[in-house]
């Protein structure tokens, strides 16, 4: 049987995937209820993919992080050929949907079988995120002031005029003071790093790169996106506990070792679909009137860098 992605409709019949977890998570939206809302959107999620005619191995998912019945490391979906790996994420930014503030969103990425690294017990992730100016310029295992100075040098700027989107967070604060040792600004958030990473390798946004640790699920999604529009990404297992740092270890994962984004998914037959929760910079949030629901989707393509936006609605 011919390669799924080979099918122009293939994508598209998937963005009823991330419009079902979207809507599930809406109703949460502002609730003060991360788990309650998290949980719909696994739960719609979970549902939409047994809809399609696909066969599915899930190789980042809720899992034992989330204690997730659903949508788990290694869980099987559909029976046709060929298989396919997918990697998802109900609720991107699942505080800030929780909170009703901005930016949130179901994403889910795929790739041919095979083509994803696996991450294993690995919860977090040590990211660099470049645009396309910068790709093969910036080395992820230099200090952070060398990492800024190439980061001027190839988009012919100051280093006093980057400006780095960076997860606001304990272990950061080193870092963070680094940068602005350096003459550089950032731009701290507290959740929603794939958003960040988005805005550094969009060139219309007033980030230069994405520096940081944030979720391990999060850097095999952001190392398809970035390939889709032409940015490069690095990513490097990051353990927070010595927990996470015994199972990485038992599981053969090298957290001193920086993976491209080539070695995380090898195959340029990925894609990656977002739908907004709430509004960010990527997609549009749910908005409902008088019984329409009215769905912003977003539809990258690794292999022909190309970029769908999709406007769904749909009566409650």
């Amino acid at each position: 049987m011919p390669s799924p992605f080979a099918r122009a409709d293939f994508p598209f019949a998937l963005r009823h995937v991330t419009e079902a977890a979207a809507v599930a998570a809406h109703d949460w939206v502002g609730r003060s209820e991360k788990e309650a809302g998290d949980g719909a959107a696994v739960e719609a999620m979970r549902k939409a993919l047994g809809e399609i005619n696909i066969n599915a191995v899930v190789m980042i998912g809720e899992g034992e992080k989330d204690n997730a019945p659903l949508l788990y490391r290694g869980e099987r979906i559909g029976k046709s050929e060929p298989e396919i790996e997918i990697a998802v994420d109900p609720i991107e930014g699942t505080t800030n949907m929780a909170n009703g503030v901005d930016n949130s969103m179901a994403v889910m990425a795929l790739a041919p079988r095979g083509a994803m690294f696996d991450l294993g017990p690995s919860f977090y992730m040590d990211k660099l995120v470049l645009p396309a100016a910068a790709k093969g310029k910036v080395d992820p295992a230099w200090p952070v002031k060398q990492k800024l100075e190439a980061l001027a040098n190839a988009l012919n700027k100051p280093v006093s005029e980057l400006r780095i989107f960076v997860l606001n967070r304990k272990r950061h604060h080193a870092m963070i003071k680094e940068i602005h040792a350096a003459g550089a600004r950032t731009m701290l958030q507290e959740n929603g790093d794939v958003a960040g990473a988005f805005m550094a390798v969009d060139g219309g946004s007033n980030v230069d790169a994405l520096f940081g640790t944030g979720g391990s699920p999060e850097g095999v999604i952001t190392a398809i996106f970035a390939r889709a529009m032409g940015g490069e990404f690095f990513g490097r297992v990051d353990p927070q506990s010595d927990d996470e740092a015994a199972k990485v270890k038992e599981f053969g994962l090298d957290s001193s070792r920086w993976l491209s984004g080539q070695e995380l998914v090898k195959s340029d037959d990925a894609i990656f679909i977002a739908t907004g929760i709430n509004s960010g910079p990527l997609c549009r949030g749910v908005q409902i009137h008088r019984g329409v629901v009215r769905l912003h989707t977003v539809i990258l393509m690794a292999a022909t860098q190309a970029r769908h936006d999709l406007v769904s609605q749909l009566r409650r």
